[in-house]
């Protein structure tokens, strides 16, 4: 069923932002918000207390089997039919239920400051969903069934998977079954060539699928955080292939996974290495200008890319996409950002300086306990208590494929959130030059999601005030990468448009207007515009210049 916008507000996902994966959860911070929960109930017992006494009611109603508590519809966890026909999993069910809503009403009456409200409620869903019954194996009927049906065999395979997760992924649950995927056979298999490489990425040029090509080039930048092939995961959700099939000369950057030796690679360097292999691209395709793509870190690199491009005067960007990024966080946008307390900012700082990197194991532990429902506790249920295999699927495998970030990457990022650069009038040095998006008038076309939970839209929303371009913005009715990889026949896909630019994202979507169908397409007519004549396509791959050094997806890619 299509959402209306007045229904964008109830899906959007709100809970997380980028940068938390960054700062990650410092046990001080959760101590102290506790701290200062037990201070409000110390100052102000009278809501405490009603909520204790209108708890210890509901469990006498659970008791006594004259309880109306049920779980949201929507959560999957209690979809059995055992928790509403079996007394003793219902009263199990409606006792936690009850704890859930009376903390919430605790906290909804309490008097505390709208923040320390929120990071309560973060603290008490972070330990109620630990404490869901769907967790244990008795607690747990499908699991129990599951149990019985087996001969025992699903306990036993749940504790192999248990095991084999203390000994290969951290204690962590597992996500996917990585086996049936690798990288060049059946992910990431454009046809292509390394055509230019450097100590810190190589630059693959795609062949083209048509005879005739678009003069202008297209160069996509992903996120530092993640493997680059996200741009072509698999032939039928590509967008490099989509891309080369609708006539542009493509390019793509895969960033080399760094190590401690590359601690010092920070945001100049990135851009100074971007710099370079646009020059590649102009050189191979003979073009003064090209258009970029950049996806969440990415589109914050572009950005600084962009703006020193502005400040020396270097024409050779003819338009830009920005697709889920956040330019201007604030720890409003989220529950979870405010976490992200000067001192959580520089312990992570030290922590990162002090290993080299900012491993990809810790990143992505951290969006794992930002999501804990989703990408903890479901895992737990499947591996482990109903002895099963994760599922094989790409993108789960792409996320997993994670990279290290360099400690001077790690803290120039934190500084963005810090020092607010891109804001006008931030006055903030960037290459010896002061960052300024106002002075970056190149048209640009703006993608974000309405149920990301780490880029929220909202905060995407407000990149179109940043520029000094004309701006297009699509909301994809999807995730983060959900919402880049929508290619035209998905029947799930739909996107919403807005001629004006109105100062608040909630008065954009009021008058936004709602189109099924894969915002790709009106990507390409826009992007067609601003591409060029056509010319015929090159024969081969690369030039004298830059010859092609190895076969597409390159080398960086296995590291």
């Amino acid at each position: 069923m299509a959402l209306k916008p007045e229904d964008i507000g109830k899906r959007a996902a709100e809970n997380t932002t980028s940068v938390n994966s960054l700062v990650g959860f410092r046990r001080s911070e959760i101590v102290r918000s506790l701290g200062l929960m037990a201070g409000y109930v110390a100052k102000q017992p009278k809501p405490f207390a009603k909520h204790l006494k209108n708890y210890a009611g509901e469990l006498i109603e659970i008791a006594k089997g004259t309880s109306e508590l049920e779980p949201n519809r929507r959560d999957r966890r209690f979809k059995d039919s055992t928790w509403q026909t079996n007394p003793i999993y219902k009263r199990g069910l409606q006792s936690w239920l009850a704890m859930r809503k009376e903390l919430d009403g605790w906290i909804a009456d309490s008097g505390m400051h709208p923040a320390d409200q929120a990071r309560a409620k973060f603290v008490t869903d972070l330990v109620a969903d630990s404490l869901a019954p769907t967790n244990t194996l008795l607690g747990n009927p499908a699991a129990m069934k599951r149990l019985y049906e087996t001969g025992g065999k699903s306990l036993l395979n749940g504790l192999k998977n248990a095991y084999d997760d203390l000994r290969n992924n951290g204690g962590m649950p597992s996500q996917v079954d990585g086996r049936p995927f690798k990288v060049g056979e059946n992910l990431a298999t454009s046809k292509g060539a390394v055509v230019y490489k450097s100590e810190m990425l190589e630059l693959i040029q795609y062949q083209p699928k048509t005879d005739q090509v678009y003069k202008t080039p297209i160069m996509i930048i992903p996120p530092q955080i993640n493997k680059f092939y996200a741009n072509d995961l698999a032939p039928n959700k590509s967008i490099v292939r989509f891309l080369t099939k609708c006539g542009y000369q493509v390019f793509a950057v895969s960033w080399r996974n760094p190590t401690r030796q590359h601690a010092h690679w920070g945001l100049e360097n990135y851009v100074e290495a971007l710099i370079e292999a646009s020059d590649a691209v102009k050189s191979i395709t003979r073009s003064s200008r090209l258009n970029l793509t950049g996806a969440c870190s990415g589109g914050i690199t572009m950005a600084l890319l962009l703006s020193e491009l502005a400040a020396r005067g270097d024409n050779r960007v003819n338009c830009f996409s920005m697709f889920v990024s956040v330019l201007d966080g604030k720890k409003t946008d989220s529950e979870v950002g405010l976490f992200v307390t000067d001192s959580a900012i520089e312990a992570a700082r030290k922590h990162s300086r002090k290993k080299g990197v900012l491993t990809g194991d810790e990143l992505a532990r951290s969006f794992a306990w930002m999501r804990p429902n989703d990408l903890i506790w479901n895992y737990v249920v499947n591996n482990y208590l109903l002895g099963e295999a994760p599922p094989p699927f790409d993108v789960l495998y792409w996320n997993n494929d994670s990279t290290n970030l360099p400690a001077q990457l790690h803290s120039d990022y934190l500084d963005i959130f810090y020092d607010k650069r891109f804001r006008t009038g931030s006055e903030v040095e960037f290459l010896g030059n002061i960052v300024d998006l106002k002075a970056v008038t190149q048209d640009n076309f703006m993608v974000a999601g309405i149920t990301d939970h780490i880029t929220p839209w909202k905060a995407c929303y407000r990149n179109v005030h940043l520029f000094g371009g004309e701006s297009e913005f699509i909301l994809s009715n999807s995730g983060h990468l959900q919402s880049l990889l929508n290619p035209p026949g998905n029947p799930k896909a739909q996107y919403f448009t807005n001629p004006k630019r109105p100062g608040m994202a909630d008065e954009w979507v009021k008058d936004a207007i709602s189109t099924e169908a894969s915002w790709w397409l009106t990507w390409n007519e826009w992007l067609s515009e601003r591409s060029g004549a056509m010319k015929n396509a090159p024969k081969k791959l690369g030039n004298k210049s830059h010859p092609p050094l190895s076969m597409a997806p390159g080398e960086y890619v296995f590291t």
